[in-house]
């Protein structure tokens, strides 16, 4: 358990909005399976403290502990994997007003679980709310990041993109990141790292929080995004059959 700071306690115990009808789904694209530790997880902490002490139902999980096949469409048993937990785990993103990605940096880069999840959430991004909107119109997204070298601001801007593009609301501020010394050493959790005591870590990853759930609250009262000049069932261009996930591109 995180324990926050003072001021992060002060911000909780002041707030005038009530968050307790939210959920949130942070999922963790380390490449590290359970129980091994995750430092990526150790930031995503700060953050799922902060919404836990206003009440939200937070839900975590790591993608590499669950069989996600492969490809772009919904079910890929549907095309030839005999296994795939991805049907489940979408449910999940779908009963949650909050989606947070996790991902360390490899190479400058997210890592692969992370293009992966992002590759089955563009899967099912054809399909319509009861508006006719994209699916994930509604819902809000942000990203966290951890590494030891040179790319948070880079992994943040793409599946940051990545989430708008597929309808997600994206808030001001929605990453957070702590980047240790550039090469070989101590990552975020490691004794002597001073990343759960950085202030611009701790204040970006605060901002991101509060601005997640201020969105969501906002999106959630006003009944999702206005159903107007934006939905797909309204629209007569026609679909493209037979390519891979054609409705969204």
């Amino acid at each position: 358990m995180v324990a926050l700071s003072p001021i992060e306690l002060e911000l909780c115990e002041r707030s005038r909005w009530d968050f307790t009808d939210l959920s949130a789904l942070y999922i963790n694209c380390t490449l590290k399976r359970s129980p091994e530790l995750s430092h990526t997880q150790g930031l995503a902490d700060r953050s799922i403290a902060v919404m836990e002490r206003l009440g939200i139902e937070v839900q975590c999980l790591r993608a590499v502990d669950h069989e996600i096949a492969t490809g772009v469409w919904p079910d890929m048993t549907e095309h030839g994997w005999e296994l795939d937990e991805w049907p489940s785990i979408f449910e999940r993103v779908m009963a949650s007003d909050i989606l947070v990605l996790t991902s360390p940096i490899w190479l400058g880069e997210k890592s692969s679980i992370c293009t992966k999840v992002i590759e089955r959430l563009y899967g099912n991004s054809h399909l319509l709310n009861e508006h006719g909107q994209y699916a994930y119109y509604g819902r809000v997204g942000g990203c966290i990041i951890t590494g030891n070298e040179d790319g948070g601001k880079h992994c943040a801007m793409n599946i940051l993109y990545s989430l708008q593009h597929l309808g997600f609301a994206i808030p001001p501020q929605a990453d957070a990141a702590w980047i240790g010394e550039a090469g070989p050493g101590p990552s975020y959790l490691d004794p002597g790292s001073g990343a759960p005591e950085n202030d611009f870590t701790n204040r970006n990853t605060a901002f991101m929080t509060w601005n997640l759930l201020h969105l969501a609250r906002l999106l959630k009262d006003a009944g999702g995004v206005p159903a107007h000049g934006n939905q797909r069932s309204a629209w007569e261009a026609g679909c493209r059959f037979g390519y891979p996930n054609p409705e969204h591109r």
